[in-house]
């Protein structure tokens, strides 16, 4: 019964990191469009109002418990709006194949902030897998859209990396809490604090004059950022959490590269480079050594 629930577990973790993984190539396509703030806007829109009906077709409770209001919040903080903004902001310069790569650096954050804060074991093991990650990170970095190394200083290499950290702070924090509500009706709560938090940046900026150059492959991605992206895909990580331990389901983003290569070849034509898979495999590598099981 118990292996079951797991591979149930494995099963919602693998459909998120397969959407998020889509998600940097819906999400480099629509910012050729509009700005992040806009893009978060709409996509948490969309996100809010499908969580709020799922709701209803599976009776999920939809009242929580003031007391938890300000976990909730942290966790929209952190897992929507500064998550999201940090990457949006980090498409704008470099590719969705890139960012891909660079993601599956999170489970080593993971592995470290389980060390100080869950007071798990950091061993020679780990620390050998976080050598060899940092490696493949500087291959993807160095030789850039290129292909030639070039050692290049991009605000967008940093700004996904801190992605991975944020990612790995939030999936800690997430499982810690422990707060005693269906993972349908959190991720609900998070989407709706993270949609309302976006509007003033997209008032000020006028988000809705570039609305109206808005297309339908536009709308397409959008949709499907907000619908399974944003609602579905957090949602099953919730769920996934909440019967696996918290580096378990992150080892799952090892795989995350994969959907993001693949959609970023055949939708936005964007060039595989070898050196960007040597160094996607040496991070996919170093984080497989971090997360063995007697490391």
């Amino acid at each position: 019964m118990r292996k079951s629930i797991h591979v149930t577990a494995g099963i919602y973790a693998a459909v998120s990191i397969s959407f998020w993984g889509i998600s940097f190539v819906s999400t480099k396509a629509v910012l050729v469009q509009l700005e992040p703030f806009t893009l978060l806007v709409l996509r948490f829109g969309i996100a809010s109002l499908f969580l709020f009906l799922l709701l209803f077709l599976f009776r999920q409770p939809l009242k929580i418990k003031m007391d938890y209001l300000p976990e909730v919040f942290i966790l929209a903080v952190l897992g929507i709006f500064v998550h999201q903004i940090i990457q949006a902001a980090a498409l704008k310069s470099i590719q969705a194949s890139e960012a891909g790569w660079i993601i599956s650096f999170s489970p080593i954050f993971t592995a470290v902030l389980a060390s100080l804060f869950l007071k798990e074991t950091f061993t020679l093991f780990k620390a050998a897998g976080m050598s060899i990650a940092v490696l493949g990170v500087l291959l993807i970095t160095s030789y850039g859209q290129g292909g030639s190394l070039t050692f290049h200083a991009n605000m967008g290499y940093a700004l996904m990396i801190l992605s991975t950290l944020n990612w790995a702070v939030y999936s800690i924090l997430i499982k810690k809490l422990k707060i005693p509500y269906p993972a349908l009706t959190i991720t609900f709560y998070t989407s709706l604090i993270g949609f309302l938090m976006t509007i003033p940046f997209f008032m000020r900026n006028n988000g809705w004059v570039q609305l109206t150059v808005l297309t339908q492959e536009n709308w397409t991605h959008l949709l499907f950022l907000g619908i399974f992206v944003s609602a579905v895909a957090y949602w099953f990580w919730g769920k996934a959490l909440e019967v696996m331990e918290a580096a378990k389901v992150s080892s799952f983003l090892y795989f995350e590269p994969l959907a993001t290569v693949i959609a970023a070849v055949i939708l936005l034509n964007e060039p595989f480079l070898l050196m960007s898979g040597a160094g996607g495999l040496l991070i996919i590598a170093g984080v497989m050594i971090v997360n063995r099981k007697y490391s």
